[in-house]
């Protein structure tokens, strides 16, 4: 007697949505459409395969609701790991759907007979040899075309689970389809796939864009999130749908949705619930200690944790379905979505706070030992270790940066904190300098006040300078005791810093922009020449543009066309290469390259470097007051060809605010009193006013959610300064509203 067993659910995809919450409780975000075009013909499957919380089962739902065919959903549940069980759920998902189709009078349908094998499905070696021989044959003689949506495919993860699939669906009729949804992919598949008839559908796939990230707060009726916050939490969860959708309910219960995180509230119950409840104690434990790595090499972790299985336990973890993701296809390296991360790292803290100090000191010896310092830096101020960790950021920080990873650079800073600074001067140089570099000439003049007299005996530090040179460098920088003071510094760095030093670069770099301001263009060329060869070889882009650009304006005042055009290229091509945009040294190379585009008649792209340019002269401030003052000469240049003499008065106003703050810049103040008296001779043209460095530094924040008052807290001045720069920007931008504003940025340039 064949077995009877339990029928199955009625339920169908949306009943089994309820185990992709939160995210399907806020309706469909995303328009799948160009996913659900995949599994047209040829195409005979589809396979969906993502880690919880990416929405699988609602693109189910909107599939059934889209595709055109007719739709049968195929729900699992941990049930169907056995073959019979399985098999009767697949026949009685064609019942269902065939039932619907045909009508109640249909009682002697083809779905009486699907209906009989959910009823009686066998047992043993007869559901494979007999009952999922006859659903093969049952499925292609459907005379119309259908999709199937299998979803929570898991389930059916035995081996004899995926014969039965195999064998059912080997006869999928043309222009019909299968679609399978689960964490890990499906085997039965293979034999489609190797003949080229499943299309694949990933993670990447399925993560949402900021326009979804903000359609899942309006359907969880929380507040909306400006474009900037939705992008920076698309950012900060990759998309993740789960981890969106948290975020919304974080908000609508008046938290902050970007400070969501992995180890805490929502998002750590969902993980423990949906993720790693199936783990044993031992594959936690391994999860766990592995989440110190990103990314996770198997070998690291061998060495790290003491074993010689680290390969196989990650192979084993990503077949869970975890969010753990290979990044490549030979599996030398894994890495954790960020948030699952924080996650296992939160537990392994409040579990084992020593285990995980004595881990991350291990990698971090590791690391530094094989000369990836970047990563050292992390896992030492991950275990607390903030004197060793001051000692690698001073050592890779301007290597780090001039790569192109200024946030990193930024972000070890923060942790550190300004006490651990403080207690490494060399460090306190590369605060000084980063400050200054950046736009915050009172921090950078912070910390110059702060080195003072300081001396430092301790040992030579890899890939830094003498400390004396060094401080001396930055008091070229910053130029607080006028040109006197400058040239004095920069001979006595030049004389400290080594011909092969790797800051030497940096020192004829200065020392040249004191020749030039001191009289001596001859000399200065040479520097600037040097310079660039060295900064060349270095990889240093920073040094690289701005004394290319220092050659340009030379060769610009030669009359030297073809060396104008050398030095240009070579600075533009260096911002782009190494991702500077945004940075000083940018700003001078657009303006230098608007004067050319100028001098080319090209209109257009001379007007498009001035706005770059113009966007990002906030980070030019006194704090290096030669650069702000030479970018503000060639914008004021630009502004006065292109016929706008407002707009370059208002850059003169700019230089004099500079010029107070930070007098003494010699040659650089008859350049302004020339340029001055040819903005005078145009004064009847009139143009736009365009928007100071302290409203660009309020523009961006407009695009949030930040009220008045936390704008000014945030930019650390007064409501009433705040609220007066608001309403500068609006007035100059020809609206009257923040959305407005926002918008009228974007158009112009200023934004995005």
């Amino acid at each position: 007697m064949e077995e009877t067993h339990p029928r199955p659910s009625d339920s169908g995809v949306a009943d089994a949505s309820r185990r992709d919450a939160p995210i399907s409780s806020f309706g469909a975000p995303a328009d799948w459409s160009a996913i659900i075009r995949r599994g047209r013909p040829p195409m005979s499957a589809v396979s969906v395969v993502a880690p919880a919380g990416y929405g699988k089962t609602v693109l189910l739902e909107q599939w059934a609701g889209r595709d055109g065919r007719l739709g049968i959903p195929v729900p699992l549940s941990a049930a169907d790991a056995d073959p019979a069980t399985l098999t009767a759920s697949v026949a009685a998902a064609f019942a269902r759907a065939l039932v619907n189709e045909a009508g109640a009078a249909d009682g002697l349908g083809v779905h009486v007979e699907f209906a009989s094998i959910a009823a009686h499905p066998g047992s043993g070696r007869s559901v494979l040899a007999r009952t999922a021989v006859r659903l093969q044959a049952l499925i292609a003689a459907i005379d119309r075309p259908f999709v199937v949506l299998v979803d929570d495919a898991d389930h059916a993860a035995a081996d004899a689970c995926q014969d039965v699939l195999e064998v059912a669906f080997a006869r999928i009729p043309p222009g019909s389809l299968l679609v399978v949804a689960g964490r890990i992919r499906q085997p039965f598949l293979s034999r489609l796939r190797v003949a080229g008839r499943v299309a694949d559908v990933g993670a990447a796939d399925l993560a949402l864009d900021a326009v979804e990230v903000r359609r899942v707060f309006d359907g969880a009726g929380a507040p909306t999130p400006s474009e900037a916050d939705a992008l920076r939490l698309r950012e900060r969860t990759e998309g993740w749908a789960a981890g969106i959708a948290l975020a919304a309910i974080i908000a609508r219960d008046g938290g902050d949705p970007l400070g969501v995180l992995g180890d805490d509230g929502p998002v750590a119950e969902f993980l423990q619930r949906a993720v790693v409840a199936s783990l044993s104690a031992d594959e936690l434990s391994f999860a766990r200690e592995s989440a110190v790595f990103d990314p996770i090499v198997p070998a690291e972790c061998d060495a790290v944790l003491g074993r010689t299985d680290s390969a196989e336990r990650l192979r084993a973890l990503e077949s869970r379905g975890l969010l753990l993701a290979p990044l490549d296809v030979r599996r030398t390296a894994y890495r954790y979505h960020p948030l699952f991360r924080e996650f296992l790292l939160g537990g392994l803290a409040r579990s084992e706070p020593s285990r995980e100090r004595e881990l991350q000191r291990a990698a971090a010896r590791r690391c530094e030992d094989g000369g990836r310092l970047p990563p050292a830096i992390d896992h030492l101020l991950a275990a607390g270790d903030l004197e060793h960790a001051a000692r690698l950021v001073a050592e890779c920080a301007f290597r780090s940066g001039e790569s192109g990873d200024r946030a990193a650079v930024d972000r070890w800073l923060g942790e550190l904190g300004d006490a651990a600074i403080a207690a490494f001067p060399p460090l306190m140089v590369v605060a000084g300098w980063w400050a200054a570099l950046d736009g915050r000439p009172r921090e950078a003049d912070r910390w110059d006040d702060l080195l003072g007299s300081r001396t430092f005996a301790g040992p030579t530090v890899p890939g830094f300078p003498p400390f004396a040179s060094a401080r001396a460098l930055l008091r070229v920088l910053l130029w607080r005791h006028g040109l006197g003071g400058a040239v004095h510094d920069a001979t006595c760095a030049l004389q400290r810093e080594p011909m092969s030093g790797e800051w030497r670069d940096h020192a004829l770099l200065l020392h040249g922009w004191t020749l030039r301001l001191g009289g001596d263009p001859a000399g200065a060329l040479a520097e600037f020449e040097e310079a660039c060869r060295l900064a060349a070889v270095a990889g240093h882009a920073t040094t690289l543009v701005l004394s290319a650009s220092e050659l340009a304006r030379f060769a610009f005042d030669a009359g030297a066309r073809a060396d104008v055009d050398r030095h240009l290229d070579r600075a533009l091509s260096a911002v782009d290469a190494a991702g500077l945009d945004g940075t000083a040294a940018a700003c001078l190379a657009r303006a230098v390259g608007a004067r050319r585009a100028l001098r080319r008649y090209d209109r257009s792209a001379a007007e498009r470097l001035v706005t770059a340019a113009m966007r990002d002269r906030g980070v030019c401030t006194y704090a290096v007051p030669v650069l702000a003052v030479e970018v503000r000469i060639e914008l004021c240049r630009a502004h006065l060809a292109l016929g706008d003499s407002a707009a370059a008065a208002h850059l003169l106003h700019e230089i004099d605010d500079v010029l107070w703050l930070r007098p003494g810049l010699g040659a650089l103040e008859g350049a302004v009193d020339d340029l001055r008296d040819d903005v005078r001779r145009n004064s009847a043209v009139l143009g736009p006013s365009p928007l100071t460095p302290a409203e660009l530094r309020v523009l961006p924040l407009l695009q949030t959610h930040l009220t008045i008052a936390e704008i000014a807290a945030r930019l650390f001045v007064s409501r009433n300064t705040a609220g007066t720069q608001i309403g500068a920007i609006y007035r100059k931008l020809g609206v009257t509203t923040r959305s407005a504003a926002v918008e009228r940025a974007a158009e112009v340039g200023l934004l995005g």
